[in-house]
């Protein structure tokens, strides 16, 4: 799914509900993307692997992502001040983030638009939806947009 022939851009996906990681895993594989997904459990840990802190030193084997998919409800640091976080660093500035959470919140929406995200996107309630999106989200992202070199 990339353009001439780049590596495969990076997926980091932001949720503390280890079912939701796991389902999203499977999702990703079923709908053949050929992006490598990461995953990180909370805010905090989602801005150390961005700044390669901590157990995110390397940056081989923790690259920089080229689209955030990040849930809003999370301990420590949720994603709302994660996004605030994100957008205060001009080299992470550029990374397009997608929130992908429960909430239907109208103050969520618009909270989160004016913080600076790309895209919200409430989760679906069956594994098929997921998958759906997830192919969505290839196609969109990774085929028709063009993203800048981070």
């Amino acid at each position: 799914m990339e353009k001439d022939n780049a590596k495969p851009i990076v997926i980091l996906y932001a949720d503390d509900d280890p079912e939701d990681r796991m389902l999203a895993q499977d999702a990703f594989e079923e709908s053949r993307l050929a992006n490598d997904l990461h995953f990180v459990e909370d805010g905090e840990e989602l801005m150390d692997y961005l700044l390669n802190r901590g157990k995110y030193e390397d940056e081989k084997q923790y690259p920089n992502p080229g689209l955030i998919l990040l849930d809003l409800n999370m301990p420590r640091k949720d994603g709302r001040e994660a996004i605030k976080e994100i957008k205060d660093v001009p080299k992470l500035k550029p990374i397009p983030i997608v929130v992908l959470t429960t909430s239907r919140a109208e103050e969520d929406i618009l909270k989160t638009y004016n913080l600076g995200i790309n895209s919200f996107i409430t989760k679906p309630v069956t594994f098929e939806g997921l998958v759906d999106i997830m192919k969505t989200l290839g196609k969109y992202w990774f085929e028709i947009v063009e993203l800048p070199k981070i």
